[in-house]
């Protein structure tokens, strides 16, 4: 079945760019008619995030807690946590250094002049401030925030639910097997959701095709090649980790994971990707205590493609507009962007958002954001594929590593069980 649905995938990839192109050649581009059927063709795709809208909440929020309830005590969940924030940190620098460093070595900015004009960007730079972001985490009302689909909010929540749930013991075992019913339905609703991804996939990219066609990659062609180039550094650092882990079964990871991959490339969307996701990672054998808790941390904490895209855009722009900026500058620039990037998979154009902050905080033109619009989405694809594989190879690895703590532990619990075999054999020796 995850054969079929990937092959259909790539069916629709193909489809798209033929039928759009096709559609805007024959309509003109930019007609009124033209942009009618791009409407009428991107509504299956919208169709298809409302549905993944719909179910992402509720999943996140069943999984998490049962996954804290059956975690067994608070150190293991303790164990858990910090063995993923301590991934969450080393990809967050890994992915912003390359950024820097690749921007800075290709100079994609370079000559293109542009002049300040203080214009509004359109992207709002306050969203990410300290202060606000701090009372963001924590949210006032659990309907409010399952209502927005806040990931962030809902793990705060979820994490106080299941700890009160291990708290309290067998009272609350009713309410863990009313969450445990509840993930296996969304589980199985989640499957009936992604049989449509597909037909979401040509949705998407054939409306994309008739709007923008070949052309916009034409005109900034150098920034995406040099722009996925670096991406593509970070993937095999990525991969190169998960490798030291998962060893010979990284590329059985890899297989499981192209359908996730596909569809976050294709829809620009974590939240579309996260249900197959987590599918995925069950079929790989990753404990569900162990991705239902660091999958919903990671959509909040390890977003490498975004930082990664954040880097590149803010540095890009300081070239467009001719503004040297010192190596300890982008240094500087670059651990705000570290603190900034955390929890922004709520926010409308989160790394767009990142950079405006950035860039006002530094007194660089904001509205240098506008000029990377045109080619945002595309830039989209690419940073949301990298965030969806971190955040698949993270789990995995961190899966591995639970389980072989678990082995070995029920080893040193087995020879500690049975005497040593000198001592059996004494007694033998003795009867």
């Amino acid at each position: 079945m995850n054969g079929k649905i990937t092959r259909n995938v790539l069916v629709g990839i193909v489809l798209a760019v033929i039928v759009g192109l096709f559609a805007r050649g024959l309509l003109g581009p930019g007609s009124p008619a033209a942009e009618r059927t791009a409407a009428l063709l991107h509504l299956p795709a919208d169709i298809f995030l409302h549905l993944i809208k719909m179910i992402v909440a509720p999943l996140v929020f069943s999984t998490l807690v049962y996954g804290i309830a059956h975690a067994g005590d608070s150190t293991g969940l303790g164990r858990i946590g910090a063995r993923a924030m301590a991934w969450f940190m080393t990809a967050s620098v890994a992915s912003l250094s390359i950024g820097m460093v690749m921007v800075n070595l290709f100079k994609p900015g370079l000559g293109l002049s542009l002049q300040a004009t203080g214009q509004a960007s359109g992207i709002d730079a306050k969203a990410l401030d300290l202060q606000g972001f701090v009372l963001h985490i924590f949210p006032t009302s659990m309907a409010d925030a399952m209502a927005r689909n806040e990931i962030l909010q809902i793990v705060v929540f979820s994490l106080f639910l299941g700890f009160g749930l291990c708290a309290i013991g067998e009272k609350g075992r009713p309410i863990v097997v009313l969450v445990e019913s509840l993930a296996t339905l969304m589980l199985k609703i989640t499957g009936y959701v992604m049989a449509v991804a597909p037909l979401a996939v040509f949705s998407a990219l054939s409306s994309a095709m008739i709007q923008h066609g070949v052309g916009i990659l034409a005109v900034f062609a150098r920034l995406l090649a040099e722009y996925y180039l670096s991406l593509g550094l970070l993937w095999i650092c990525l991969l190169a980790a998960g490798a030291r882990i998962l060893r010979g079964d990284l590329l059985p990871l890899v297989r499981e994971l192209r359908e996730p991959l596909l569809i976050a490339f294709t829809t620009s969307s974590s939240e579309a990707a996260l249900p197959k996701l987590m599918e995925r990672l069950d079929g790989f054998g990753v404990p569900r205590r162990v991705y239902s808790f660091v999958l919903p941390l990671g959509y909040s904490f390890n977003l490498d493609g975004s930082m990664m895209s954040a880097t590149f855009t803010t540095l890009f722009i300081t070239q467009a507009y001719g503004i040297e900026v010192p190596l300890t500058t982008q240094v500087v620039m670059l651990l705000m962007l570290m603190v900034t990037s955390k929890g922004i998979a709520g926010v409308p154009r989160a790394s767009l958002v990142v950079v405006a902050a950035t860039l006002s905080q530094f007194g660089l033109p904001v509205e240098g954001v506008a000029f990377v619009l045109a080619i945002d989405q595309f830039m989209d694809m690419g940073r949301t594929a990298t965030n969806v594989l971190g955040n698949g190879i993270a789990t995995a690895s961190i899966g591995r590593l639970e389980q072989s703590k678990a082995s070995a532990f029920e080893a040193s619990e087995v020879e500690l069980a049975a005497p040593p075999l000198s001592s059996a054999a004494n007694l033998l020796g003795r009867s």
